[in-house]
């Protein structure tokens, strides 16, 4: 089952819910919405990518309606016909998640793995952080449906071609002063970086983007001050070499 909660009243059609209230308090519908209700209503989309429910075309056609939502009434318009919307704080046991490898080169689709034979994802993989180092994550490390890269004036390398992810939407956030930051995909993913605040930095990238046409999708996000980030394929002959 698809877990989540709804923000507000759904309901489109005119209903006493959505006449003014007593006193001039606006309808629940026309509450305005919070980043942290925008950064849910993500999380939401990621899943229903997983479940299937959702391409990644339109998982980013609803992402950037979220991003733009002002009111519940907009916001819970990207959530109305998904299934099975649980409220988050339901004590109800959830289903296990399927877990995949991202594609080798030459391969199409998931390659998933028998249930429970896969650690979760760590909490120090969810939050990465370094101060004047040389941060790498390579080979089979686990990545969840969410990222963040909290670095300062650092070397960086985050390489998913052999990552193990939960989901086929990745959503990184960047927090970044002076750093270098290099990203490696499979050669059949795609990554979104319209949502990334460059301030005196270099961003530069060789993989497809706009809309998802793999089956890995990245979605990059936060900002990067005063450094640069490269988003790149793997080099040639870098699987034979493996």
């Amino acid at each position: 089952m698809f877990q989540g909660r709804m923000l507000g009243n759904l309901d489109r059609v005119s209903s006493p819910e959505t006449a003014p209230q007593p006193g001039g308090v606006p309808p629940d519908r026309e509450l305005r919405v919070s980043d942290a209700e925008r950064e849910h209503v993500g999380q939401l989309l990621q899943r229903a990518v997983g479940l299937g429910l959702l391409s990644l075309g339109e998982f980013t056609e609803r992402m950037d309606t979220a991003l733009a939502a002002r009111t519940r009434a907009e916001i819970n318009a990207v959530l109305v016909d998904l299934p099975g919307v649980w409220p988050t704080h339901s004590t109800a046991a959830a289903p296990p998640k399927a877990v995949h490898h991202a594609p080798d080169v030459g391969t199409s689709g998931w390659a998933p793995l028998v249930p429970g034979s896969s650690p979760p994802v760590s909490g120090s993989d969810a939050v990465i952080r370094g101060r004047f180092a040389e941060v790498r994550r390579r080979g089979p490390w686990h990545v969840g449906p969410t990222l963040q890269l909290n670095t300062r004036m650092s070397a960086v390398e985050l390489n998913f071609t052999k990552a193990i992810v939960s989901t086929p939407v990745v959503e990184l956030g960047i927090d970044d002063y002076c750093s270098s930051i290099a990203l490696i995909v499979p050669a059949e993913a795609t990554v979104d970086l319209n949502l990334l605040e460059a301030m005196g930095s270099s961003v530069h990238t060789a993989v497809r983007a706009g809309a998802p046409s793999g089956s890995f999708h990245v979605v990059v996000r936060g900002r990067s001050r005063f450094g640069s980030v490269t988003v790149k394929y793997p080099p040639a002959g870098f699987w034979r070499r493996r």
